[in-house]
């Protein structure tokens, strides 16, 4: 029974963090991206996102927020939200799941508490800029 079940691994979907500046705050922030690297679109995409983790001693978590894309097409990236600054010491999660044809695909993308920092950039896939990626 549960060995009949298939579950599929997602390939060439990413998640990553890219500082931009921001005109409302008059700085740089951190915000999320979802990445399809892939040569298929990806539909009907919910991303589901939140932050946890020990904070000053005490458990921390923050609420869930929610964004739903009807399509994200191949090679292209999405932004998904703006990370708070000071969520940037917890744990961020964002699952992610989307059809591809007709195949239902789900990842959890965490990024550990303190990665998101300038000192750790790379270059991102199809954006071509400097970030954080999850993979």
């Amino acid at each position: 029974m549960k060995k009949d079940i298939i579950i599929p691994k997602v390939e060439n979907v990413y998640v990553a963090a890219l500082q931009e500046w921001n005109d409302d705050f008059m700085e740089k922030t951190w915000y999320a991206y979802l990445i399809n690297d892939s040569y298929e679109k990806l539909e009907t995409v919910i991303v589901v996102s939140n932050a946890s983790g020990i904070l000053n001693g005490e458990e921390r978590k923050t609420s869930m927020l929610r964004h739903a894309f009807v399509e994200v097409l191949p090679e292209t990236a999405v932004k998904i939200e703006m990370i708070e600054e000071s969520v940037l010491a917890l744990d961020n999660s964002f699952m992610v799941t989307f059809f591809k044809g007709n195949t239902l695909y789900d990842k959890n993308f965490i990024f550990k508490a303190g990665t998101i920092s300038e000192g750790n950039v790379t270059e991102i896939p199809v954006i071509f800029k400097d970030g954080i990626l999850v993979k």
